[in-house]
């Protein structure tokens, strides 16, 4: 019989229904039920693509006679970390405080008042390698529960106290100057691995936001090395096993430094960040290699994550059948020479292993190997291996595929609107604007109320229960003014604005400038989630600091122009001491001494020469510029209004600041004006 998770719309609880676990959602109903009987909390967190979610509720969760002990000891809530980011990241906070890591799944136990007393994340069925097994972990805990209640509350209310005392101190308002941003460069510097890209030893993430950072300060001061890490770091994911030979889109992450086993998971925001990375880095070099990425990893999100109502999902997983009835991770994905010669034949298969690197001891496990590509792209037959990779792509798509959470969460979709948005524009894919614009409508439709304010998922077109954070807030206003920038269309600069309106109401210290990651309305937890550090995705404190500068630069506000500033001084003090963990921080800081630049292209619509100008305006690589295109006075946007054709011709003007550069209807004059972009395009 389901339990009280059959009625949710996170793909992740609904694993969970048929549990003989007895789950709650986490609500205030579930820790009433834990008053009552005057019994502890379970908590677990988790995702629906997490790996060892999955071997814990297989071996502990579908299991009867551990649920059996669970259901008569506790009151089990199960949350989504994905729908919950603010439950995650304050008991994820405690955990790290107590054992000094974390992970999911996340196990907290606590008290009917929410209050967390003993942690842990995943614990096996029976005791291995020092760990307790989950059953002595839960007899451990009831007996603590038990007969030392006392003494359990007081360690509760310390770790409650410990919590509360670390709200950051905002210390510096000022923006961060060129001394910090250098300081940053030379600390990433020393973490570059210069032999194989990327930052720091196994296992290795892609750094899109520190890629972004590095791009910009290349725009902004020519600093060759700053491009040259971000060049030669997205050549060696792009190359490696991260990335998705065949079909496009990038893993979690690299198990090992070289980029070569990844952990198989594909997640939305990393494809939304790396495919805006890659469009920036042909951008600023005109380089084939980030010109196919961006375009395969946009084609990628579309074909596979996009869902019926236009938005797009949030994962595939990493495991899927191995064509025996096992579940295994990377299987859909992995290849042997045995298998590519059932494929293609014996010739095209020795081809094959050579230019994917599959090899008779594998690079994987048992044997399997994961797709490479060599250094050098013009050994092989282009038109040969395009064959090929076409043949293995279709035989893949037989296999089992990997499970899809289909939940589709507001602020992943606003990076990828912003991605597709922009990738479309700078490669003449309107397909791709196409469907940035169909997510943008379904966010509106479905994630907004008549208030403006945001829901954080929807599934199906149903919209969840679960309120906004910061980072859906801001994420959704990024991608909605990269759309104001691709489609001069004034209505996503206003709802940016509704958005952003509640970011300065809800979610600022009026006082001090500093950001919560939780509206002042929301549900009170134990602590109000506060976290300025960028990690898988931009913090909701930076991605706000970066899209009320981009407001601003579009409509003059002075009131968003002075948050994003007072929001960009915890860079200061931050980006120069943790540079890997403020990437998108440093990006926004790059933007602020840049300007940003604001652009205003005039010309009738459909005019050849109106439609040149905006996309060499479009391709600028100033860091953070905006750009509004339109007919004079339309009304459209604010950046239009007294900028009146230049003797009847299409023309583009170019601000920062409070200082404007002469009109120009010449398309090489607004390149050099903007800091280029590739010649010829």
């Amino acid at each position: 019989m389901p339990n009280r998770l059959a009625h949710e719309t996170s793909p992740y609880l609904l694993q969970h229904a048929d549990n003989p676990v007895d789950w709650w959602p986490w609500s205030a109903e579930a820790f009433e039920e834990a008053r009552r009987r005057g019994v502890p909390v379970l908590l677990s967190v988790g995702y629906s693509s997490c790996h060892w979610c999955h071997v814990m509720a297989h071996e502990s969760f579908e299991d009867e006679a551990t649920a059996g002990y669970l259901n008569e000891h506790f009151v089990s809530v199960k949350v989504d970390r994905e729908e919950r980011p603010d439950v995650d990241a304050v008991y994820m906070e405690a955990v790290q405080a107590a054992t000094g890591q974390g992970g999911w799944p996340m196990t907290v136990f606590l008290t009917p008042d929410a209050e967390p007393f003993y942690f842990g994340t995943y614990f096996p069925p029976e005791a291995r390698h020092g760990m307790p097994s989950f059953r002595q972990v839960l007899e451990g805990v009831g007996a603590a529960w038990t007969g030392r209640r006392d003494e359990v509350a007081e360690v509760a209310g310390k770790i409650v106290r410990d919590l509360a005392g670390r709200e950051l101190v905002y210390g510096d308002t000022r923006v961060p100057g060129e001394e910090d941003l250098a300081q940053a460069l030379l600390g990433l510097t020393r973490d570059y691995d210069d032999r194989r890209g990327g930052f720091g030893g196994a296992p290795k993430f892609p750094p899109s936001m520190v890629l972004e950072f590095l791009l910009r300060h290349h725009a902004r001061t020519g600093s060759e090395g700053a491009l040259q890490m971000a060049a030669d770091t997205c050549e060696r994911m792009a190359r490696g096993g991260i990335y998705d030979q065949l079909g496009g889109g990038f893993a979690r992450y690299s198990v090992d430094r070289d980029w070569v086993v990844p952990h198989f998971e594909k997640m939305l925001y990393d494809n939304a960040l790396l495919c805006r990375v890659y469009a920036h880095l042909w951008r600023a070099t005109g380089s084939d290699l980030a010109r196919r990425v961006a375009l395969e990893t946009a084609d990628f999100m579309v074909r596979e994550l996009r869902t019926e109502q236009g938005g797009f999902a949030s994962a595939l997983d990493a495991d899927s059948d191995d064509g025996t009835g096992r579940h295994v991770e990377g299987a859909y994905y992995v290849w042997t020479p045995a298998r590519l010669r059932e494929v293609l034949g014996d010739e095209d298969a020795r081809l094959a292993a050579q230019h994917f690197g599959v090899t008779e001891e594998g690079t994987f496990e048992e044997g399997f190997s994961v797709l490479q590509r060599p250094r050098d792209e013009g050994v092989a037959d282009a038109e040969r291996i395009a064959g090929i990779r076409e043949r293995l792509l279709a035989s893949r798509a037989t296999r089992p595929a990997p499970g899809r959470d289909d939940k589709v969460v507001a602020a992943w979709n606003g990076l990828a609107v912003a991605a597709l948005a922009e990738t479309g524009a700078y490669f003449g894919r309107p397909d791709l604007v196409d469907a940035a614009i169909a997510a943008a409508d379904l966010l509106v439709r479905v994630h907004l109320d008549d208030r403006a304010r945001l829901t954080r998922t929807s599934k199906d077109g149903r919209a969840g229960a679960n309120a906004g954070v910061l980072e859906d807030y801001a994420d959704v206003a990024e991608g909605f003014l990269a759309l104001t920038s691709v489609t001069g269309e004034g209505v996503w600069l206003e709802f940016a604005g509704f958005l952003l309106d509640h970011v300065l109401g809800q979610f600022t210290d009026a006082e001090s400038g500093a950001l919560y990651d939780t509206a002042a309305d929301a549900e009170r937890l134990i602590r109000r989630p506060q976290d300025p550090t960028d990690n898988a995705t931009p913090s909701g404190w930076s991605a706000a600091a970066g899209a009320l500068l981009g407001y601003a630069a579009q409509t003059a506000s002075e009131p968003h122009r002075t948050a994003a500033e007072r929001a960009s001084g915890v860079v200061k003090a931050l980006g120069p001491r943790a540079p890997r963990f403020t990437g998108w921080g440093l990006a926004v800081a790059e933007a602020l001494l840049d300007g940003p630049r604001e652009v205003a292209v005039v010309g009738p619509e459909g005019d050849p020469a109106t439609e040149a100008l905006h996309r060499t305006a479009l391709l600028g690589t100033a860091p953070g510029a905006v750009v509004a295109a339109g007919t004079p006075d339309s009304g459209e946007l604010p950046l239009l209004a007294g900028r009146p054709l230049v003797d009847g011709r299409p023309a583009a003007y170019v601000c920062r600041g409070f200082t404007c550069d002469a009109p120009t209807t010449d398309r090489e004059h607004l390149r050099t004006a903007l800091g280029g972009g590739p010649h010829g395009v």
